[in-house]
């Protein structure tokens, strides 16, 4: 299960990245926001990363306009690596390297078809397991 969120500003991609998981039959939970009306992407992107680090969702997806504030939201929750893409290589690096388990993006930076690119460069990538990654992943949760 797919955990994703969005403020007003990343609405419309949050919903084109649902209709994609769907498309593909990966399972997600909407946590919000609805609709486009004003709203604090602190409420979604910390709803999403405490799914995740709770174990109640494999991965997430946060969304705002620039995808900077709902990121550092989200790794504000301990267990939580979430890293900004806007591409599919640091999408695949990350989870390479970091063993990243949120994504976040810009609504406002990144267009839909680029944008399901990423995720699924970010969901389809395992962690390499290299001991030099899991050491540096151990001293990040530290």
């Amino acid at each position: 299960m797919i955990a994703i969120g969005s403020d007003h500003g990343g609405f419309e991609l949050k919903e084109r990245v649902i209709a994609h998981l769907k498309e593909q039959g990966t399972d997600c939970k909407d946590f919000g926001c609805y609709d486009k009306s004003s709203c604090d992407y602190p409420i979604y992107g910390r709803a999403v990363a405490e799914a995740v680090a709770k174990g109640e969702c494999e991965k997430g997806i946060v969304i705002c306009t620039t995808g900077i504030g709902i990121s550092i939201t989200a790794n504000k929750v301990k267990g939580v690596r979430c890293a900004l893409c806007a591409d599919t290589l640091t999408a695949q690096m990350t989870r390479l390297h970091n063993d990243a388990n949120v994504l976040a993006m810009g609504g406002g930076i990144v267009g839909p078809n680029l944008a399901v690119s990423i995720v699924d460069t970010f969901l389809q990538t395992a962690f390499s397991e290299e001991e030099k990654h899991c050491r540096r992943v151990g001293l990040i949760e530290q």
